[in-house]
């Protein structure tokens, strides 16, 4: 697995997400709903608003005081979402993540919303990528002998 293409082709597509008018715990069921860490905010137009985080609710709904049944997703999200596109590289895409600490990347083409991947599937790329090159290694050098 090369590109970001490639993690989407064997992860999906499905992207989870809720609106900027939704409560916080709204969203918090849709995550635990779904067993992620994070979930898109789409506006009413269809573009991406901002992203909401566990790291979100914690910060600025828990140790702000806040009732996550009161608070809107727009009050707490984070507005400047880093994305990648589905051409970039996993090692692009880790780059990117540990350059901007974040945990989850939509994956844009051309503009059009195609998918997310998270810190998790990165890792789990190039673990695989790792085992792949070892394993070409350990058949050329015994075959070689």
């Amino acid at each position: 697995m090369n590109t970001v293409r490639d993690v989407l082709s064997h992860k999906g597509t499905d992207v989870v997400s809720v609106s900027p008018d939704s409560t916080v715990y709204e969203a918090l069921s849709v995550m635990n709903a779904n067993n992620i860490g994070a979930v898109l905010v789409i506006d009413n137009d269809g573009e991406i608003a901002g992203i909401l985080s566990e790291r979100d609710y914690a910060r600025k709904v828990i140790l702000m005081g806040k009732a996550s049944k009161d608070t809107l997703v727009s009050e707490i999200m984070t507005r400047q979402v880093a994305y990648i596109a589905p051409n970039n590289s996993v090692e692009e895409a880790m780059a990117i993540m540990s350059q901007r600490r974040c945990r989850h990347l939509p994956v844009l083409d051309n503009g059009t919303l195609c998918g997310i991947i998270s810190i998790g599937d990165v890792v789990r790329a190039v673990i695989q990528d790792k085992d792949i090159r070892i394993s070409q290694l350990e058949r050329y050098i015994t075959s070689s002998l």
